[in-house]
């Protein structure tokens, strides 16, 4: 297949495919979705081009995008490439001056927001920066303060009456001199200590995520939709989605992550990449409701995900024809029970599910195997342009994070870290030429940070974060993830943030399921005037320690928790615990919470 660069994809399957669908947009009003051809998506990116050119971008200019998901994006991506310049992408939930951090180190003139909020988060940074000079409003219904005299909305930027055969053709020029080595995105890392950094990638990164996904992912028809449900500015669904343009699918675009369970059931996509915690919730509420099934129901319900997991894993992933009854079993099983689940969650028509971003628990990726839905797992980071290793269709090994991608190659370095080598790892960190040399070995390879083992069928197995070992003051190492994802798989349990660095022994902080645990409050006929009075009253504490106590069997004495302390406020972003990609920032959890921790030791 010829590989074209990335500012050729749309309007190649523009030039096929012309008023078929590309992308699929939700009216938050009506609640109705409208399409977007390819005909339409690539006049769109070339308006968007002009009208870039037209402010004064120049080849290497960074261009900055604070917002969530629109189709606008696209556009402005697209544009940004065709003008050989960078796109500098931000969360839509970052903070001023997580932004002003961004836009002034790389000196961004123009950026593009999405809704309200940063709207007025760019507002405050443009007073004070030295380069921020125009905001372009994506959502119509920003309301723009008083004194603003410069904000233009995007179709008034755009101003299609505007875009000449002379703009056209500088656009036309500028692309036709694009090469490998051109930096396209600036992707700032979540920074879960010090500052954020930016990892530059580049077109021949992305070229090579192509390529390699198209050898791995081979049995994908094209022109499947797959929903654009995590950030656009995680590198997961930027890869993802501009792999799935490269093969002419449909992107339904999930603006509001709150109401992803709502736009799966209008759209029913074949492919969405999401994080573990996607599953996890998936998976809390399946169980919740064998809970409440009779006997023979609960019955039926056990055997068909034992029939499942014989069916799909011991003969199916492993190359071997299933005994006839279980075939039989198995289809009557995927055409009832199965159907039935997958239609709640809005995934009867599924071909590929990627997840990554955090560890997924065994327990899980067998009960989704088993129940027929094709999660592909995966591992990859911002530098590696996403995927180092993931299943293939078949032949994966449950307990690994999947086979080492096609032309990329892995080693286990010093203190068993995975180190990386490929035409898809980074060039190095915008303007951070220290960090850029501690990210490589002396021979070139990149060092991931992750410490696990490779198979000699090329599986990779990750272990832990290296920078997030614990040392107990006993000497004893643990690694708080495994403990955090297994926690994480309990009905009752929604984020575990595992305390133990330089002590005596193991504590954990708890934020529980809250509609989970009022639930069993009324069952259980247990009183509270507050959530805060419930999270303290023993009962409950004795129902946490009673599951907690039976999910460490498996960890060492000293790695299990010996106590714990159960919050009545989730973390956030918001609130600073988590990051952008949902991440726990330990440091920052282990200061504001300092006090509850020293009174569990």
């Amino acid at each position: 297949m010829k590989y074209g660069f990335l500012s050729e994809i749309v309007h190649l399957r523009a030039k096929e495919s012309g008023e078929k669908e590309a992308l699929k947009i939700r009216n938050k009003q009506t609640k109705t979705w409208t399409c977007v051809s390819w005909k339409t998506f690539s006049d769109k990116i070339r308006h968007t081009a002009c009208a870039l050119y037209r402010y004064g971008i120049k080849p290497q200019d960074r261009v900055g995008v604070y917002t969530q998901n629109f189709a606008e994006c696209f556009y402005i991506d697209f544009a940004i490439f065709s003008n050989r310049a960078i796109s500098v992408p931000m969360y839509a939930t970052s903070s001023i001056p997580q932004i002003s951090y961004i836009i002034n180190e790389t000196e961004i003139s123009i950026l593009f927001v999405g809704e309200q909020l940063q709207y007025d988060n760019a507002r405050v940074v443009q007073k004070n920066s030295h380069f921020l000079k125009q905001l372009v409003l994506i959502d119509k219904t920003i309301r723009k303060s008083k004194n603003d005299t410069t904000s233009l909305y995007f179709d008034e930027f755009i101003n299609e009456d505007l875009v000449s055969n002379e703009e056209l053709e500088q656009i036309e020029e500028r692309s036709s001199k694009i090469e490998d080595s051109d930096v396209v995105h600036i992707i700032y890392t979540s920074g879960t200590t010090g500052e954020p950094k930016g990892v530059m990638l580049t077109q021949g990164n992305y070229l090579t995520v192509l390529k390699t996904h198209d050898l791995r992912l081979h049995y994908l028809p094209g022109g499947f939709v797959s929903m654009c449900f995590l950030p656009l500015t995680h590198i997961f669904e930027k890869a993802w989605s501009i792999l799935c343009l490269h093969w002419g699918c449909v992107l339904a675009i999930n603006s509001d992550p709150k109401e992803i369970r709502l736009t799966m059931k209008e759209i029913s996509p074949e492919a969405m990449c999401s994080v573990p915690r996607f599953w996890e919730k998936v998976y809390s509420g399946v169980q919740e409701k064998i809970g409440n099934l009779n006997f023979i129901l609960k019955w039926a319900f056990n055997d068909a995900v034992a029939t499942g997991r014989r069916h799909n894993l011991d003969y199916r992933n492993k190359g071997r024809k299933a005994p006839w009854w279980i075939r039989q079993k198995f289809r009557f099983y995927d055409h009832t029970i199965f159907n039935l689940i997958k239609k709640e969650i809005g995934i009867e028509k599924g071909l590929i599910y990627p997840c990554a971003g955090a560890a997924l628990s065994d327990e899980i990726n067998i009960f989704m195997q088993s129940i027929n839905i094709p999660l592909i797992y995966g591992y990859g980071l911002t530098e590696t342009t996403a995927t180092v290793c993931c299943f293939p269709q078949t032949g994966f090994k449950i307990g690994t994070i999947g086979k080492v991608m096609p032309e990329q190659e892995v080693r286990i370095g010093e203190n068993n870290e995975i180190q990386v080598k490929g035409g898809n790892i980074t060039t190095g960190y915008y303007r951070n030429p220290k960090e850029t040399i501690n990210a490589f070995t002396e021979d070139g390879w990149f060092r991931t940070g992750d410490a696990g083992s490779l198979s000699e069928n090329n599986e990779l197995t990750i272990k832990e974060r290296i920078k997030d070992l614990y040392k107990t003051a006993n000497g004893k190492y643990i690694a708080p993830q495994q403990l955090e994802t297994r926690l994480s798989g309990d009905k009752y349990i929604d984020t575990a943030a595992i305390i133990g660095d330089q002590r005596k022994y193991v504590t954990a902080l708890i934020i529980p399921d809250f509609d989970e645990l009022e639930k069993y409050a009324e069952k259980h006929l247990i009183t509270y005037d507050s959530i805060e009075e419930l999270c303290n009253n023993q009962l409950i504490y004795a129902l946490f320690k009673l599951r907690i106590d039976s999910m460490q069997n498996e960890f060492a004495n000293y790695e299990q928790i010996k106590k714990f302390y159960i919050l009545s406020e989730p973390f956030s972003i918001e609130s600073g615990e988590l990051t952008d990609t949902l991440k726990i920032k330990r440091s920052f959890i282990e200061k504001k919470y300092k006090d509850i921790i020293d009174s569990l030791y």
